[in-house]
């Protein structure tokens, strides 16, 4: 049986979250599972644990003091992209904070269209 990429318990603890948002998908990406407003990536459970968030670059500074760190991808930081590690997230408002940072975020941007 495989293992699993990403923690099922977040994911859903994320789900929960997110219910009584509109515009909601989720999606398998980055090796986790992504959860998309208006087809923007908000927020998703990490394929390598804890969170990873999208949020406005121009508070990535701010965030990253609040403890988040900049994610990478093949060597480069992404401006707006952020991991929070799992000791971060466990408590509920722990995550709230983190999700509603990208959900926020998700919503000011266009609507992809389908």
């Amino acid at each position: 049986m495989a293992s699993v990429a990403y923690d099922e318990e977040l994911a859903q603890r994320i789900r929960e979250m997110l219910a009584a948002e509109r515009g909601v998908t989720e999606k398998k990406m980055f090796g986790g599972l992504a959860f998309l407003v208006g087809g923007n990536m908000a927020v998703a459970a990490s394929g390598q644990g804890g969170l990873l968030v999208r949020a406005d670059p121009a508070d990535s500074a701010k965030l990253t003091k609040a403890g988040a760190f900049p994610m990478e991808m093949r060597g480069r930081t992404m401006d707006g992209w952020l991991r929070v590690d799992a000791d971060r997230v466990r408590t509920t408002p722990q995550l709230a904070k983190w999700v509603d940072v990208g959900t926020t975020y998700a919503r000011s941007l266009p609507a992809k269209k389908k």
